[in-house]
């Protein structure tokens, strides 16, 4: 899992509220488990028409969104079925932070194991940036270190965040990673119960 940091990206407004795991990756995309190639199927209902067309008017289709990292949305993002391929798509699509009032916890503990951060703001705070980033090519900084979220005026939104996961974050840890931190003591573990137990080792 690639760390976060600090992300310095254009911001796009997407202002609906409860969007869930199939508007944001619908079931015709999940047949895969490579994480690749998933961008094509991001809001795929949203985006194209029934003859596979992008609808123009659609913010993620706007010339001026296009290479965004950033997405602002509306309450409650990411309800709805588990589907892990949800944060896989958004960040295929080459989005790295979601905004919103609110997360289904589902979809928030995805995004925390595949390193899609997951930002928290208040509600005039998100309507803030959904107003400055009507424009199209406004940058805005998140910063994981200091749990903060420059807006394009250069308001500062300060975010919560739970101190483990903001720490595998930083460090870009899944939970292989952080097993893997581990892994001498395990093999130290396996090898004092192979002596100990000889008998398991045939079972």
């Amino acid at each position: 899992m690639d760390a976060f940091t600090r992300l310095d990206a254009k911001v796009v407004p997407l202002p609906l509220a409860n969007i869930d795991t199939d508007q944001i990756i619908p079931k015709q995309f999940l047949k895969t488990v490579d994480r690749g190639g998933l961008a094509k199927g991001l809001f795929y209902d949203l985006r194209f028409d029934e003859a596979g067309r992008e609808k123009p008017d659609f913010i993620l289709n706007r010339p001026e969104y296009k290479g965004a990292g950033v997405l602002v949305a509306g309450d409650n993002f990411g309800c709805g079925s588990s589907r892990e391929h949800a944060p896989w798509a958004l960040m295929d699509f080459g989005i790295r932070c979601v905004i919103s009032t609110s997360f289904a916890d589902i979809f928030n503990n995805n995004c925390f194991q595949n390193g899609l951060l997951p930002v928290v703001l208040a509600p005039d705070e998100v309507r803030q940036l959904m107003e400055e980033a009507k424009g199209g090519n406004h940058l805005v900084t998140v910063d994981l270190e200091s749990q903060t979220v420059v807006s394009p005026s250069g308001a500062v939104f300060h975010f919560e965040i739970d101190a483990q996961r903001k720490e595998k974050m930083l460090n870009g840890l899944d939970a292989i990673g952080e097993t893997l931190q581990v892994a001498q003591a395990i093999d130290v573990y396996e090898m004092k119960r192979a002596l100990a137990q000889p008998w398991l080792e045939d079972a």
